[in-house]
């Protein structure tokens, strides 16, 4: 069950977000003091939220594990530098060009 919720993590960092919230919400209050900030990480840092709630727990974060907060942090904005990087290619159609497709040689010789 561990390896699923590693593997699950590391695609859908979210929906692990979200199913501790649920599953666990002593456990969420005690890492967050409000709401607004889990919910905001959610939508726009989610590796670095689902590091925080996984290190955070009391006495919180110390030591090492800003290392991991760190790295997090990186993973999140790397996704967001490499969406950047390919807005040309989405919005020329996936790669293809956008001029019409050449003609095929004429069969009169």
């Amino acid at each position: 069950m561990g390896c699923l919720l590693v593997l699950l993590a590391a695609f859908a960092p979210r929906l692990v977000v979200l199913f501790a919230w649920i599953g666990r919400p002593a456990y969420f209050d005690s890492v967050f003091d409000t709401w607004i900030w889990p919910l905001l990480g959610l939508i726009f840092l989610p590796f670095t939220t689902l590091m925080w709630l996984l290190l955070g727990a009391p006495p919180g974060v110390e030591g090492w594990d800003w290392l991991w907060i760190a790295l997090a942090v990186m993973i999140d904005i790397s996704h967001y530098a490499n969406t950047y990087g390919q807005r040309d290619t989405v919005s020329a159609g996936m790669g293809r060009s956008s001029s019409p497709p050449a003609a095929p040689p004429s069969a009169n010789r």
